[in-house]
């Protein structure tokens, strides 16, 4: 029994032997297996990026440019950059007989791809041609060939990107020119050198004269409608054969505004194709250097011979609005162009702004000045010039326009004052001041609370004068009465200080005066004024203002006749205070 027992335990002990060398044996196997898929993996993975389908080579030799060429150019790429990236592949065999195939692909399909472009480049040079769909639609479908010609042949995207900068360069400057020809047919003359402030109009010469009938004379100095080009500020810009079928022609700056919207559109298409089909931005600088010199030399033919003040201004409006449409989009590409643009209309703008100074200053006040009270044609220019810009200023607060504002109301203000004093009598000055200032109120109101600071100093000016006038005109019916009341109704006859006691004597007739004919002065002063006063309801205030400060006077002697002694014999002849509040309310209901 021991001996079976110890052969069973010998037995046992092989076997486990045997079961050890299997399991060593078994994980040997296991990981020559892993080793050999490994290198199966790769083998296959190299032998996939090295080998050339005869597929490829078909579509690459043969094929169409399609989106199927695409796809294989990108299955051509990558080998192309396989081959090149590991430098210990170049010892493989297999890589030395592929290798000059894949290159004779590359240069075939470097080749096909170039005249596929060039081809491409020329659709757009055909006339009538929408270059934006044309990028759109076809071109950016392509746009992987531009990579692979930047990754696989250099030397040839260099030639294509040169090639459309020179063929976008070349259209767009043909288009843009033709653009500006064509609404240069559609100009409306707005304003000529002679068109300023201060510059007498009976004084032009015929030939002048002879072309006023063309201009828009009330455009010149006031804005009107001209500020809707700022509300249509986005707007579509005009198409010149549809404008010029309706006849009507356009203000400059609608066809500024018209240019520069086209300008906008284009150059931000042209700016984000370039970015997504090269993948550079700064090329978009090189195609767009000839319609900037196109435009530019425009401008500066059209620049200085440009004597619209207001035009000049609308422009300035209009680059700042598509500086802020272009900055909203954050598109940067007209930036400098835009900048380049402000800084050539803003010295103009000065130089026309000076003219009109000038004009002011420089004036012959016998030459303008005319023998008529009502608002003269040059207070109502520069009214009308000045509400306009003021209007222009609004939202944008710039204190240089302002301050020139200022010294336009300045020479204004001197021109004026010699122009009044050209009237023989003091009380037509007056009246030719108030009309004018009025009339200047008025228009200035129109441009809304912006105008505030002239407008007061204008307020202040016909209140100052409205005053002058008033005890002018009651001087000239009631000059006892004032004269009395301003120099002895003060006096208390009670006190006796005075040299010469008020006696009753010395009242009388100045109460009998005025109630024999008050009602027939109030009619006179009325219609004097009616004459007087371009503007009825700045008279009515004025005789209203007048009747109160009779009133007063009135008043006062009333009751300086009561201090007197014996004054009360005269209480007969004295006209009611309430009858004279009923004349002033009856000329206030005729307004």
């Amino acid at each position: 029994m021991e001996n079976i027992l110890s052969g069973f335990q010998a037995e046992i002990g092989s076997i486990s032997s045997d079961i050890k060398i299997l399991q060593e044996k078994s994980m040997d196997m296991g990981l020559k297996l892993k080793n050999r898929k490994a290198a199966e993996s790769k083998l296959a993975k190299f032998v996939e990026d090295i080998i050339v389908p005869p597929r490829m080579i078909d579509i690459i030799v043969d094929g169409e440019v399609n989106e199927e060429y695409m796809r294989t150019l990108e299955i051509l790429s990558k080998k192309l950059k396989f081959v090149q990236i590991d430098a210990m592949l170049k010892t493989s065999k297999a890589l030395n007989d592929v290798q000059p195939e894949l290159e004779k692909l590359r240069q075939k399909a470097v080749s096909k791809v170039f005249d596929f472009m060039v081809q491409k480049l020329n659709a757009l040079r055909k006339p009538k041609t929408n270059v934006q769909i044309l990028q759109q639609s076809i071109l950016l479908k392509y746009k992987y060939v531009i990579q692979f010609l930047k990754e696989h042949g250099k030397d040839v995207h260099v030639d294509v990107r040169a090639a459309y900068i020179d063929t976008m360069n070349k259209v767009l400057s043909t288009k843009i020119r033709a653009y500006i020809q064509a609404l240069e047919k559609l100009q409306l003359d707005i304003a000529t050198s002679n068109d300023l402030i201060g510059v007498d109009t009976r004084s032009t010469s015929l030939f002048l004269r002879g072309r006023e009938p063309l201009k828009n004379r009330s455009a010149v100095f006031a804005l009107g409608e001209r500020i809707n080009i700022l509300k249509e500020i986005d707007e579509s810009a005009l198409i010149p054969h549809i404008a010029e079928a309706s006849s009507k022609r356009h203000p400059y700056e609608v066809l500024f505004r018209s240019l520069h919207k086209l300008l906008m559109d284009t150059a931000a298409s042209e700016y984000l194709f370039c970015d997504e089909f090269f993948g550079e931005q700064s090329m978009f600088y090189e195609i767009f250097a000839g319609p900037f010199s196109v435009i530019e030399e425009h401008l500066n033919t059209i620049l200085p011979n440009c004597f619209d003040a207001i035009g000049l201004m609308l422009m300035i409006r209009i680059i700042y609005q598509y500086r802020l449409i272009m900055s909203r989009k954050r598109i940067p590409c007209l930036d400098s162009y835009l900048d380049k643009v402000n800084i050539s209309l803003w010295p103009r703008f000065k130089m026309v702004f000076d003219m009109h100074l000038n004009s002011l200053r420089n004036a012959n006040v016998r030459t303008l000045w005319e023998d008529d009270v009502h608002p003269h044609y040059v207070m109502r220019r520069y009214a009308e010039f000045t509400a306009s810009l003021i209007q222009l200023n609004v939202d944008y607060g710039d204190g240089q326009l302002e301050l020139n504002l200022e010294r336009l109301r300045m020479a204004v203000d001197d021109l004026l004052v010699k122009l009044a004093k050209l009237f023989q009598k003091p009380k037509l000055q007056t009246v030719f001041l108030i009309n004018n200032c009025d009339m200047t109120i008025a228009v200035l109101k129109e441009a809304g609370p912006e105008g505030s600071k002239i407008q007061m100093h204008f307020e202040e000016l016909l209140k100052s004068n409205t005053s002058i006038y008033v005890e002018e005109l009651l001087m000239e019916h009631f000059s006892d009465l004032i004269k009395f009341v301003k120099i002895r109704a003060s006096e208390d006859p009670s006190s006796g200080s005075s040299e010469r006691p008020i006696s009753v004597s010395e009242v009388e007739p100045i109460i009998k005066d005025f109630g024999s004919r008050w009602k027939a002065a109030i009619e006179l002063m009325h219609n004097d004024v009616i004459t007087s006063f371009s503007n009825f309801l700045c008279g009515m205030e004025i005789l209203r203002a007048a009747l109160t400060q009779l009133l007063l006077y009135y008043t006062r002697l009333s009751d300086c006749m009561k201090r007197i002694a014996g004054g009360s014999s005269l209480n007969k002849d004295l006209v009611s205070i309430s009858s004279i509040m009923y004349e002033i309310r009856k000329y206030s209901r005729t307004f």
